[in-house]
């Protein structure tokens, strides 16, 4: 007699689940307002295609949906993840392969809740946990802008990834924790300037995705915004306020030139991904949006980091390069393939080219000026070219980390512990 009782007890304890869970799933997918769900699409104008435009730069689309000898847009772009590897989107009009048929309605529970036209969940590396930030206008200028541009008929990659993380289903109770699905408020005790900083960082520049740590669910740490983090083999640093880690010894006026050059002298320049978010976003962005954002970002809490990158700052007497005993090797790789643009210690010949007071040299993991070193660096901004030429074919592993180790020792805190498996590793 007790069995039944128990069968029954487990049936409806999983249909309690069941109901419970499309119940959530529901509440997950509902859109927040009713402004979400226009019923006839916004028809274009010349102004809005414009603001679209400078909206798509602040948040920087191209970087993510478009690969090097492709038209813009046209997707293509991959992003390692440790379960697999996604792919940037073809948001082109195209019909077939890109947005063209998604409707107004369709491009804003993309932006703000995570979900295409054919109901599946995007993952949340697509920044929509920022993007829902945005108000309705601002998300539709730039679907406006997107349909101004010229179609490509180019099919989309599909994503590679492992079980049970293509179960993009459970992306839905993801957004319940993780997706707050709120527009940007204003803070009543915030100057104008802030505001708007605080707008363009939270929300367009997804600014926290790339320079905060992840917790066990690869969202941000509230607790450590703007921390620092590491993407995809590559360190983002602390742009918090905090003096010795972060961009608190900054001024506003450095932060902002930065933005737009990708380069400020002593401080360093921007490389790899940054130097492409410059190339393609900041770099076009207004100088009073970013001395806004520089402004909201000096008056974060300040949050204590894991790389130091203020140890050798401009004015630091640096010993000779030729005491370096210990980094022969590296010594004379750098005189031969270096020096000649980074310098000696005095000013550097190359445009942007000062190491010091960079924090890729100042940084004991050397993440970053081992990829740099492997794969350099090749952007433009309205200022200038930024370039460092590739040196992955021309040493061995062994021979870039002596480089590497040489440069942190001579420019940086020293103490640098790469080695070759860690250079084979930074190739792939």
């Amino acid at each position: 007699m007790r069995r039944p009782k128990v069968l029954f007890a487990i049936s409806a304890v999983a249909l309690l689940g069941f109901v419970l869970a499309v119940v959530l799933k529901r509440v997950a997918d509902a859109p927040s307002d009713l402004s979400e769900t226009p019923h006839t699409d916004t028809p274009p104008d010349a102004a809005m295609i414009a603001r679209g435009a400078y909206l798509a730069a602040a948040s920087d689309c191209v970087s993510c949906h478009t690969v090097a000898g492709k038209p813009p847009y046209a997707g293509g772009t991959p992003f390692k993840l440790p379960f697999g590897t996604l792919y940037g989107s073809n948001i082109t009009p195209d019909v077939t392969y890109g947005i063209g048929s998604w409707s107004d309605s369709d491009f804003i529970a993309a932006l703000h809740r995570g979900i295409a036209k054919d109901g599946h969940h995007l993952y949340p590396a697509f920044p929509y946990t920022n993007y829902t930030k945005m108000p309705v206008s601002d998300v539709l200028a730039i679907k406006v802008y997107l349909f101004s541009l010229k179609p490509v008929p180019i099919p989309s990659i599909k994503n590679k990834i492992i079980f049970p993380f293509n179960q993009t289903w459970g992306i839905a109770y993801w957004n319940l924790i993780f997706n707050p699905n709120r527009r940007f408020q204003a803070g009543p005790n915030r100057s104008a300037l802030l505001n708007r900083g605080a707008y363009l960082v939270e929300g367009p520049g997804h600014c926290a995705m790339c320079h905060s740590p992840l917790n066990l669910a690869f969202a941000p740490k509230k607790d450590r915004e703007m921390a620092g983090g590491v993407v995809d083999g590559l360190r983002s640093y602390n742009i918090s306020s905090d003096l010795e880690w972060g961009v608190g010894s900054w001024s506003e006026a450095e932060l902002a030139n930065y933005l737009k050059t990708g380069h400020s002298e002593n401080r360093g320049a921007a490389g790899a991904s940054m130097g492409q978010i410059v190339q393609n976003s900041t770099s076009h962005m207004s100088d009073p949006d970013l001395l806004a954002m520089a402004a909201y970002l000096k008056q974060l809490q300040p949050q204590r980091g894991v790389v130091e990158i203020t140890k050798n700052i401009a004015g630091a007497k640096l010993d000779g390069l030729q005491t370096f005993a210990g980094e022969l090797e590296g010594r004379h790789i750098y005189e031969g393939a270096c020096m000649g643009c980074h310098g000696s210690g005095g000013p550097a010949t190359a445009y942007a080219g000062n190491l010091q007071g960079h924090p890729s040299v100042n940084d004991t993991s050397s993440l970053n000026a081992t990829w740099v070193t492997l794969h350099g660096v090749d952007y433009w901004t309205a200022q200038g070219h930024v370039y460092m030429p590739a040196f992955s074919g021309a040493y061995s592993d062994a021979e870039i980390a002596s480089v590497v180790r040489y440069v942190e020792a001579a420019f940086g805190p020293g103490g640098a512990t790469v080695n070759g498996k860690a250079v084979e590793k930074a190739r792939k």
